[in-house]
């Protein structure tokens, strides 16, 4: 007779697998169970500061875009501070999660620019699951129109310059909503800074 451990195999447990939506974003996965997604207001309605749109795709190392990506944003208010039990007067949030549309893979979200918060520039943090990624990655999207500030971010002055323009987005600050992207890329040819945090 066969010992029972030699009958078992390995589950999906390891990756975030189809089960990421069910549990992050029951919405998008047919679960009406919320009157609106967790986190999906990163800012909030009455948080001050310029509004922005960052939108982006996330893409595999073989070119093809990820259609079940979900991000969680974290992020400084437009004063450089990051939300706390202090910081309420604004009604900002800091932080947010949105998943990737499920046929083009695109993404995106609405919110206030960050400030620069101590010695580091207007950035946001973001972090990426989906299934096949075993851990989850983190990484930066920092803002094409404060490159002065990026010449004194300790983050971005540890990385040379190609790995630096990984991190930064592509934009259009010029519109009534500035617009910003910022593609993912997971592997190849400019794969995206992911940090080992």
């Amino acid at each position: 007779m066969a010992k029972t451990t030699e009958l078992l195999s390995e589950t999906a447990s390891q990756t975030a697998g189809p089960y990421v939506h069910i549990g992050l974003s029951p919405n998008a996965a047919g679960f009406d169970i919320y009157d609106k997604e967790l986190g999906a207001d990163i800012a909030g309605p009455n948080a001050k500061g310029q509004r922005i749109r960052v939108e982006g795709t996330v893409w595999d190392g073989q070119g093809e875009s990820v259609k079940d990506v979900l991000i969680e944003i974290w992020q400084p208010n437009s004063d450089g501070n990051f939300a706390h039990s202090d910081a309420v007067e604004d009604a900002f949030r800091g932080w947010g999660r949105v998943i990737s549309d499920f046929d083009t893979g695109a993404w995106g979200f609405d919110t206030v620019r960050p400030g620069a918060s101590g010695q580091e520039a207007p950035h946001l943090n973001l972090w990426i699951v989906a299934r096949g990624i075993n851990v989850g990655l983190h990484t930066r999207m920092y803002f094409p129109d404060d490159s002065d500030a990026h010449l004194t971010d300790p983050v971005l002055n540890n990385l040379d310059h190609d790995q630096r323009a990984t991190l930064v987005a592509a934009g259009d600050a010029t519109s009534d909503l500035a617009t910003y992207r910022f593609d993912i890329r997971l592997q190849g040819d400019a794969e995206t800074v992911f940090f080992d945090i």
